[in-house]
């Protein structure tokens, strides 16, 4: 996991100093070297669970660290793993994200929305299911926590700023406590809701980060107050911002509905009340932030025309039309996938499938 780790931040590494502007070569050396520091660490925490158990195989870390309980020692090298985890997903330390997810161009920027967070919020489901699972009151209640930070300080970036890619890539904060949320309740209902979020999460932020970029793109800023009325120029756009933004906010009957009921009964079923209030307390603020790039971008009266336009929206519909598509598909037909989901939080929850895959010869 470590080496495939590394060879996706290498390929990171080059995607986000494409383009080689003064602002992408300032966000791509802090990019690499929080990404170097949190590699660091990694690679420590694992050298401290190799010298404590002995092996590297998940599966037989699982049954070592069940048969010598999860002690004060593997509870911290545990947490040391959340630490770095937290670095790579963007998990409430996230001061690098924002700057680094509004650099690169358009395509990157989505692609990294998309999937590169996921990757840190994979890690931290699998390790945290798989091998340091024993300790939840702790562990659990931590990542709880670190959740509820990550969405209370994304929610206010979002509303707070003016700029599309700021409120967009803040979005992505949001997102990423929200899927762990629902793992921190660690109930069949609340991972259920992670994996159905975390897909939802991947095609809506993939969208906005592609719609928003269209826009900059054709008003040549990112600043909501310098446009206005773009909806009569591209009503296609518009609407399906619209969608976009409606989805990211869990209303009914888009993807991101579905996720966020999970979630929210989950926690409450854990007794998180707070964890599931601040859920639904920051989802308002994203619908805020959304509705507030799409009154003041595509609402009102303006002055441009298509002459006047720094670029066009050939080519640039398609992908913003599946991906729309996609995320209404996903609300509408959730029963479609639900089997899938239900095993992989059986996986999730009952280690021993793992186990008995890796270590138990076929046939016996």
């Amino acid at each position: 996991m470590f080496v495939c780790f590394e060879v996706m931040l290498v390929a990171s590494y080059v995607l986000i100093s494409l383009g080689g502007s003064r602002i992408q070569l300032r966000e791509s050396t802090k990019y690499i070297l929080i990404n170097m520091i949190s590699s660091f660490l990694f690679l420590t925490a694992i050298a401290f669970l190799y010298s404590m158990t002995g092996t590297l195989n998940m599966a037989d870390l699982s049954v070592r660290v069940a048969e010598a309980g999860q002690g004060e020692l593997l509870t911290a090298v545990s947490l040391l793993f959340l630490i770095v985890f937290c670095l790579k997903a963007g998990l409430f330390l996230f001061f690098w994200l924002p700057g680094s997810y509004s650099a690169p161009p358009t395509a990157i920027a989505a692609i990294f929305a998309a999937l590169l967070t996921k990757v840190g919020i994979y890690a931290i489901i699998r390790l945290f299911s798989l091998v340091f699972y024993h300790e939840p009151s702790i562990t659990h209640l931590f990542i709880g926590i670190l959740a509820a930070a990550s969405m209370v300080l994304g929610a206010m970036g979002a509303v707070a700023y003016w700029d599309i890619k700021r409120i967009i890539t803040y979005t992505v904060v949001v997102g990423v406590g929200f899927v762990l949320a629902g793992y921190a309740s660690f109930s069949l209902v609340g991972i259920r809701g992670s994996v159905y979020y975390m897909i939802h999460d991947m095609i809506v932020k993939a969208l906005l980060f592609l719609a928003g970029g269209t826009i900059i793109h054709l008003t040549g800023t990112g600043k909501l107050r310098e446009m206005s009325g773009l909806i009569r120029l591209h009503p296609k756009l518009g609407w399906m911002f619209f969608i976009a933004a409606l989805s990211l906010s869990g209303i009914p009957p888009l993807s991101g509905f579905i996720g966020k009921i999970f979630v929210i009964e989950g926690t409450f079923q854990s007794s998180y009340f707070w964890l599931g209030g601040i859920g639904l307390f920051t989802s308002l603020m994203v619908l805020y932030a959304a509705m507030k790039i799409f009154m003041n971008v595509f609402w009102g009266y303006t002055n441009l025309t298509e002459d006047m336009q720094k670029g066009t929206t050939r080519g640039l519909l398609l992908p913003i039309t599946i991906l729309t598509l996609l995320t209404i598909g996903l609300g509408l037909g959730a029963e479609g996938i639900h089997e899938y989901v239900d095993l992989a939080v059986e996986g999730l929850m009952n280690p021993n499938i793992y186990i008995e895959a890796v270590l138990v010869p076929k046939g016996q």
